[in-house]
């Protein structure tokens, strides 16, 4: 199968130690807020990244574009390419696809998928949320959409095992206002949006980081927009043989995240877990194997 044409982001990644200091401040600017910082004006986007106009322009120009303008219509270009219907998709992918079985054909995209997520989070960053969520002084919030909403349920179920004050917001914006109410500032907002980005999920991500929350976001390579009030963000590849998108390396991110925090709370979650089996037993939750 022909290798997908490498998007800007990766270009960036790929040529980054190949710039000037004024350009790498530039690019890490970037690849922080992809694609989000480049949908503005060239000043706008100058003045966040704090260099001039001209090293956004040679920038521009280092990448193979003629200017600005070129650039943000190439990244524009990919948000509009991959911002599209399960239909669309499926028609995409369905035509021209290797004389293979599926298992094997879906099994190798999850994989790539998982290798290239891998490969992009920046481990201080990853150890950093790590700590904010072990800090046992903020409380964890979590969210998703309308299919990473079962992410962020999964994640509160074995979170509120490793710690106690984490709390699951509902999709259902009348269920913000509550949640809000108790959210203080220091406390930690994990949210999950990915492609086709949902209004709901940017408006309550947007109050939260206003009510003084630290806001991670878990999304795609095309970044959703909620990454603009987001403190940290993680992006997974999700694009597989189907109509549908893959969660499994967001999955895989979830579930380290889960296993860094055990680490770090290990005496006080150790307490909680043998507690906890101790009331499973009590109630008989398990069906005991004969």
């Amino acid at each position: 199968m022909a290798a997908h044409p490498k998007t800007i982001e990766e270009i960036l990644r790929a040529g980054f130690d190949g710039l000037t200091p004024a350009e790498r401040r530039l690019a890490s600017h970037l690849l922080r807020h992809y694609p989000v910082a480049a949908l503005g004006s060239i000043t706008h986007l100058a003045r966040a990244a704090e260099v001039s106009s001209p090293t956004v322009m040679r920038l521009a120009q280092k990448l193979g574009y003629s200017g600005y303008t070129a650039f943000q219509t190439a990244i524009r270009a990919e948000v509009e390419d991959r911002l599209v219907s399960p239909l669309v998709k499926h028609d995409r992918w369905a035509e021209g696809v290797p004389d293979t079985h599926i298992l094997n054909r879906f099994a190798d995209a999850v994989l790539g998928n998982l290798q290239a997520t891998l490969a992009q989070i920046d481990h201080a960053e990853f150890d950093a949320v790590a700590a904010l969520m072990a800090d046992p002084d903020r409380r964890i919030w979590a969210t998703g959409g309308r299919i990473t909403h079962a992410m962020a349920d999964y994640f509160v179920t074995h979170m509120k095992v490793i710690r106690p004050g984490v709390n699951l917001i509902s999709d259902m914006s009348n269920a913000w206002p509550p949640a809000l109410l108790e959210m203080r500032p220091g406390d930690v907002l994990l949210a999950f949006d990915i492609r086709r980005y949902e209004n709901n999920v940017l408006q309550l991500v947007d109050m939260a980081a206003d009510q003084g929350a630290e806001v991670v976001l878990i999304t795609d390579p095309w970044v959703s927009p909620a990454a603009a009030h987001a403190r940290y963000r993680f992006s997974a590849q999700v694009e597989v043989p189907s109509a549908w998108d893959s969660t499994v390396a967001i999955q895989v991110l979830v579930e380290t995240l889960l296993a860094a925090v055990q680490r770090l709370t290990w005496p006080e979650t150790e307490a909680r877990m043998k507690r906890l089996e101790e009331l499973y037993a009590r109630a008989r939750f398990f069906r005991r194997v004969k």
